[in-house]
């Protein structure tokens, strides 16, 4: 899945691609190194970040999904919390609603998402995102985020969304602290366990720096492809992505190296 940020305060390249053409082409670069998936969003949910009304978004995101139309091959993934725009997106093309907020941010969320028969990304993340990285506490962060996605996949099937339509995204950075990021990293196996696809979004991700040593979110290419190397080894298989080519190239040669569990672009395209 490669990351189309089409706004101005993103973390890693907000900015760089805020107008439709400039985003259209990066989306299309992205295709060319092998994304499956390209997600356009309009909205930064980075730790800080301030809402942006449903009109802005809109204004930011429908044209760079209506100018693919007829130039991609990829699926289009819609990364929104609001139904509303949901609903516009889909209309222009997109195909997967990747919601930060698990389908909770409005009342009609769910039923939104049973209507347009849409697959679902439903992502934990604890409090919003001006105060989620305000001290967050969890008993057991591992444990507390499964009995989440199991209360989410409960409330789904609740309001007639098929468990097949969903992928789980465990959030991380989304109310985590770095210990809390590195358990759920050591522990995602446990989320591949519930029988669905699980995402991992740690592209570019503020702990790796804390491993490491501070810079730009654009020098973390060497910590964003361990995420996803130690990821695949547990069973994730869906990766939401600033660097696509240097991913595609490390999962090549991991599964040629480990063969067991290989999965081809085909087998990703026909996740739900």
């Amino acid at each position: 899945m490669g990351i189309v940020n089409v706004t101005p305060d993103s973390f890693s390249d907000g900015g760089c691609f805020d107008g439709p053409d400039s985003a259209i082409q990066h989306a299309l670069q992205l295709e060319a190194e092998g994304a499956s998936i390209l997600d356009i969003g309009g909205e930064s949910t980075r730790p800080g970040a301030e809402p942006v009304s449903v009109e802005e978004e809109l204004s930011r995101v429908l044209p760079v999904i209506e100018g693919l139309k007829g130039k991609t091959k990829a699926a289009i993934s819609i990364d929104t919390r609001k139904p509303q725009l949901a609903k516009a997106a889909f209309a222009a093309g997109a195909e997967i609603w990747n919601d930060v907020s698990a389908l909770t941010f409005a009342p009609d969320s769910v039923q939104t998402a049973k209507a347009l028969n849409a697959t679902i990304i439903l992502m934990h993340a604890k409090g919003e995102p001006h105060n989620m990285q305000d001290a967050p506490y969890y008993a057991d962060v591992v444990q507390e985020v499964r009995d989440f996605f199991l209360a989410r996949i409960k409330a789904c099937e609740q309001g007639g969304i098929t468990k097949d339509r969903l992928i789980l995204d465990p959030g991380i950075g989304f109310g985590k602290s770095l210990d809390h990021n590195i358990a759920l990293m050591g522990n995602l196996h446990q989320f591949a366990s519930l029988g669905l696809p699980v995402l991992l979004g740690a592209s570019r991700k503020r702990f790796i720096a804390a491993l490491d040593r501070e810079g730009q979110a654009q020098s973390r290419l060497g910590g964003s492809l361990a995420a996803v190397l130690a990821a695949a080894r547990q069973g994730v298989r869906l990766f939401r992505v600033h660097d696509v080519g240097a991913t595609r190239q490390a999962l090549n040669v991991h599964f040629a190296l480990n063969p067991a569990g290989n999965m081809s672009q085909q087998d990703v395209m026909n996740l739900p």
